[in-house]
This record gives C-alpha cells, structure tokens and sequence, in this order.
C-alpha cells in the first residue's frame, strides 16, 4: 500500500517559493491548433524565453520536433523529446512536494485530459514518470484523477479550488467532496481546502479551473478574479468572492480577500476568449503574465506588478494560448528547488 507523501513529512510549496527550474511542452496536438499552430509554437517560445529570463526551463517536445523547438526557444532553453499527446504540463505534469529536510518527492496522479474530452492522452498521462526519472526524483502515484491547474497553494497548509472542476463526475465519480479533501491533504501535505463556486463561463475545456479565478498573491492573501455587472461572468465570480469571504488559512488566521476587477473582453473567430490575467506564472524574481491584446493589459500588468512588490512583471500574449483551452500558468510548471 502507497503512504501518501503528506504522511511523511512532505507538502506542496507555494508558487513563489524558490525553483529549480519550470518545466514546459512543446505544441503537439496540431488538430487542436489548426491553422494557429506555428502562432502556438510562437506563443509558447516567448513564454520560454520569458521564463528563461529568471531561471532555467527545460522543455519538452515530441521525437521529431525538439529541433524546432530548440530553434525557436534559442539556447536558453533545455529541450528534451519525449512522447506527448498535449502541450499543457501544468495539468498531466510532475508536482514536486518537499520536506524540511530537504527530501523531495513526485506526486503523479492520474490524468484523463480533463474528463476524457481529448483523447489519446496515454502518453501524457506517463509524462511525469518520464519526467521524474530524468530529474532523478522518487515518485508516488495516486489514483486520484487531478490537473495541476485545478488547484493552488499557500505552501502553508491550505489550498484553494473549485466545486466544478473536481467535483465533475467525469474526474473521480466515485468519491465524494470529503473524500477528495482527505486525498489532497494527504498527498499534497496540506491541512484545509478551500471550495470556490466555478471558474469562467468561457472554460468549457477544464471545467472551471481555480487558476483563472483564484490565486495566493503570498501568505494569509487570496486573489479573487471579480467582473462588472455587464459582463457574464459578473454572477460566477461574485458568487466565489461571497463564499471566499471570511475564510480562514490552515492556522485559522483570516484571509484577506483581494478583488481583482480586471477581466479582458478578448474575441476571436466569433467567440469570447477565456484571458484571464490570474493565470500567471511566478517564476524566481518574475511575474509572466497573458496579455490580451486590448486595452486593459497596461492595467493589469500595473496592479499585478503592486501585488508582487521587488518582481518584474512581464507580459507575454495570451490570445493564442486561451482559443486553445489555457494560458501561462497553464503551460508551466515549477520544480521547487
């Protein structure tokens, strides 16, 4: 029987707790991307390249294309070919949780590309033990069906996420809300869950993950993505932020609940996009953020550069990313140090 890593000592840190580097994928469900695909590989490149301003990103592609990949990231950036279904690591990738010893360890729970919606995705559902070999990282998996994305952490006993997205049946239908929290305690070392309402109307592909509407901006601080009265997501997002007041942390310490009001009314061929400016990465000493390409991007790199006080806050576009289904943060993840 498998000991749940939080058993022994181990737990998920915060996003902005130092890394070793971020791991990413390269494009490679081209029918996704249709005739966006090199825009996508253009995108994803200056997410790298971004990233790699702060610290090392190891990206990887599938046998054939690490060479394009290479050529477009420019050398700072490690690519490696393994076989991929998908580019969204975040989701199917490795989470590293780490102990006070300095032990680390990788949790591998299963992945069905978000509820079985784009198959074949048995490649990436063994990326993390690829990747955890090639980082000489033990592993544990979980039967736990969870995307990295679906979730956030304080790194100090409480996580965050939402009622749609892991209480979807098309996740894990035989286990209930109790059952789930038991589970990601366990396994990712914390000691309270938070439960948002949902996540924007326009994320139909992951079913309302938390990290286009809610991130910890930093101990005891909780972003909460709101919208104006005339946007559609205007009733969701009030809703989150009603339940999420008055939160306590792990410790029973207050939540200050942090409004942030700007949400991009970005559209493309005919329909609404999901860019969300939560959706950001926080690597060592930055912030990379997607940009929507209107006019609110100039504020939203301001109030995102005043939450996060001594980072550089750096924009990257995001159009291409969400018509595909994600964002930034969707495409990375970290490695803690």
């Amino acid at each position: 029987m498998t000991t749940a890593p939080g058993m022994e000592g181990f737990s998920m840190p915060a996003e902005w707790a130092p890394h070793e580097r971020t791991l990413m994928a390269w494009p490679a469900r081209r029918a996704l991307w249709g005739d966006l695909y090199e825009q996508a590989e253009a995108d994803y490149s200056a997410c790298a390249r971004a990233v790699a301003r702060f610290e090392p990103v190891l990206m990887v592609a599938n046998p054939g294309d690490g060479r394009r990949a290479m050529n477009a990231c420019g050398t700072g950036v490690e690519v490696i070919e393994f076989p991929i279904d998908d580019s969204w690591l975040r989701d199917n990738g490795p989470i590293v949780v780490t102990r006070a010893d300095g032990a680390r360890l990788v949790v591998d729970f299963g992945f069905n590309a978000w509820g079985g919606r784009y198959p074949p995705f048995e490649r990436d559902a063994d990326l993390t033990r690829l990747l955890g070999d090639h980082l000489g990282l033990r592993r544990r998996a979980s039967t736990l069906i969870l995307e990295g994305g679906s979730i956030d952490v304080d790194g100090a006993g409480t996580l965050i996420t939402t009622e749609e997205c892991l209480l979807d049946p098309s996740r894990n239908p035989a286990l209930g809300r109790s059952e789930i929290e038991d589970t990601l305690c366990s396994w990712l070392g914390v000691a309270k869950v938070l439960w948002a309402r949902g996540g924007l109307l326009e994320d139909t592909d992951t079913d309302g993950h938390v990290d286009n509407v809610c991130r910890f901006a930093g101990p005891g601080r909780l972003l909460v993505q709101t919208a104006p009265p005339d946007d559609a997501n205007h009733a969701g997002l009030l809703a989150n932020y009603r339940r999420l007041e008055g939160a306590t942390d792990a410790g029973g310490v207050p939540i200050e609940i942090v409004p942030f009001g700007v949400l991009p009314d970005a559209w493309f061929r005919g329909r609404r996009l999901p860019v969300s400016y939560l959706n950001f990465y926080l690597a060592n000493g930055g912030v990379v953020v997607p940009l929507a390409g209107t006019r609110s991007d100039p504020e939203a790199l301001e109030l995102l550069g005043g939450l996060w006080p001594g980072r550089e806050v750096v924009g990257v576009p995001g159009g291409t990313l969400a018509f595909g289904g994600g964002g930034v943060h969707c495409i990375t993840q970290q490695v803690p140090a």
